[in-house]
């Protein structure tokens, strides 16, 4: 009996810690906001809706070298991206990345033009569900050396008043399911994953 007990009561406080760092991440996903800085690129995880226009349009605002489109589809051309205009700035410096499937992915095929390109600072664009795993893997798969100011987008699909909108309430239980999972990856993975430091 005492052993149930105490079962109970084990369960118990790991519910409450889970709850705690659950408030906790949904906290600080609605207080993450864009950093008005300039950088070398800005990479954009695609599949999100307004993630790729406002890379586009930071882009025409000179607060980057370069853009990076991360995880396009394949059968997706430049073009179709992005419209040169009259006026504006051309697309010389954007650059598609097609294989990426998954956000691990996103990060590692990133580091490969953020290295080509000597990139030292970066804007990460994506949608602000996503943003603190997104910023996890990219800081966890990037060099040290390299800055990265995220940048969250705002979705329909999140609700600011998660708790009473179950939609928001799962897509934010299945985010911090994921990022927990990834924390846990990292602590024994991210020396494999980790670039040696570059000269810049």
């Amino acid at each position: 009996m005492t052993v149930i007990k105490g079962l109970f009561s084990l369960i118990i406080i790991m519910l409450v810690i889970l709850a705690v760092l659950f408030v906790d991440f949904a906290y600080k996903t609605f207080s993450l906001g864009p950093q008005e800085v300039k950088a070398d690129a800005i990479v954009v995880l695609t599949g999100g809706r307004g993630r790729v226009e406002e890379g586009i349009r930071l882009y025409r605002d000179n607060q980057a070298r370069w853009l990076f489109l991360v995880g396009v589809d394949p059968a997706v051309r430049k073009s179709e991206l992005f419209r040169e205009q009259p006026g504006a700035r051309g697309g010389e410096g954007v650059i598609l990345e097609k294989v990426s499937r998954n956000t691990l992915e996103n990060a590692i095929y990133a580091r490969e033009l953020v290295v080509r390109h000597q990139v030292r600072s970066l804007k990460l664009i994506t949608s602000r569900y996503h943003m603190k795993r997104a910023t996890l893997i990219f800081r966890s798969v990037l060099s040290k050396e390299v800055a990265i100011y995220p940048y969250p987008v705002d979705s329909k699909n999140l609700k600011e008043a998660w708790w009473s909108h179950g939609g928001s309430f799962r897509l934010l239980f299945s985010e911090f399911y994921k990022y927990c999972l990834f924390r846990f990856f990292f602590l024994f993975g991210s020396g494999e994953l980790r670039p040696a430091s570059f000269n810049l």
